[in-house]
């Protein structure tokens, strides 16, 4: 177990990145669960809770998505990283819209509650990812 340890260290710490982006990810959903939870569960109806919940999880999907893609393309060419992460950015918009437009017509969802949920995650979700790139990069450059 040592030896591991000792060899992802020495990886510039590549492994404690993405765990540290992971455990990132999770506080956020905890603290916004811990901040929302009391005016929701006393204030909003159900069908409030529903859409911020479907907010929230959709756009903890989507910074997973992105965290799998930076993963996968991060060692291979400038030009493989790019068609990656550039590319599978346009398929998880595509994907988000559509998945949007399905929440929103088809399974009724209150809309200023799914709006503001889901860009409200996106945004902390999109620092987190780009702060998550940097450190990869900055490691990457130590090495």
């Amino acid at each position: 177990m040592t030896g591991h340890r000792t060899d992802v260290m020495r990886v510039g710490g590549t492994m404690s990145a993405r765990w540290k982006f992971l455990r990132r990810a999770g506080y956020v959903i905890a603290a916004a669960a811990l901040i929302v939870a009391f005016p929701l569960t006393a204030l909003a109806d159900p069908a409030v809770r529903c859409a911020v919940a479907a907010g929230a999880a959709l756009s903890t999907l989507n910074v997973l998505a992105g965290f799998l893609s930076i993963e996968f393309a991060f060692d291979r060419s400038y030009s493989t990283f790019l068609k990656v992460v550039l590319g599978g950015m346009g398929i998880r918009m595509a994907v988000m819209l559509g998945l949007v437009l399905l929440l929103l017509l088809e399974a009724g969802l209150h809309p200023a509650a799914f709006i503001g949920s889901l860009f409200g995650f996106y945004i902390v979700y999109l620092v987190l990812e780009i702060s998550y790139l940097q450190q990869r990069v900055s490691a990457k450059n130590q090495e």
